[in-house]
């Protein structure tokens, strides 16, 4: 049996790792609520209506900077899926976070885990929630009603 003395004892002995994920919680949730609206805002409106994404003329001309770029835009969405999954426990929007790092992800089936995830309960109203807030339109989700969506949008 646990008793408050030897919870007391352990909490004394891990004091500095309490104290560092203290503080990483606190900075993951005042980032998260700084760059999640700027991210949920760059996502085109009709992003779950195309089947597939085409790349920009930039990083057709330019193979060697595409490259980066896919690599550094990986190495971004595996940082957001595992803040989004510590937030799941620690403070922060780890739905939303864990959202915007797949969206940021190239894998296969990764358009199929979107719309399951944009569908979850409260997920696709508090994306439009955010991008209402930074005046862009709602995003467009096919099998979602315009009833259903107009119920979002008073939450």
């Amino acid at each position: 049996m646990i008793t408050l003395i030897s919870v007391t004892h352990w909490i004394y002995a891990h004091e500095i790792f309490l104290v560092w994920l203290g503080t990483l919680s606190i900075v993951t949730l005042v980032l998260s609520l700084i760059v999640l609206p700027f991210l949920v805002a760059g996502i085109p409106e009709d992003y779950f209506l195309n089947q597939r994404q085409n790349p920009s003329d930039f990083r057709m001309q330019h193979p060697l900077l595409g490259i980066i770029f896919h690599i550094g835009k990986n190495t971004l969405g595996v940082v957001f899926v595992l803040a989004g999954t510590a937030m799941l426990v620690l403070p922060g929007q780890g739905l939303i976070t864990i959202f915007i790092g797949i969206s940021l992800l190239n894998f296969p089936g990764k358009r199929k885990l979107e719309r399951f995830l944009v569908q979850l309960p409260g997920l696709l109203a508090t994306i439009n929630w955010m991008r209402s807030r930074t005046k862009h339109p709602p995003l467009i989700v096919p099998g979602h009603s315009e009833a259903a969506a107009k119920r979002n949008d008073h939450l």
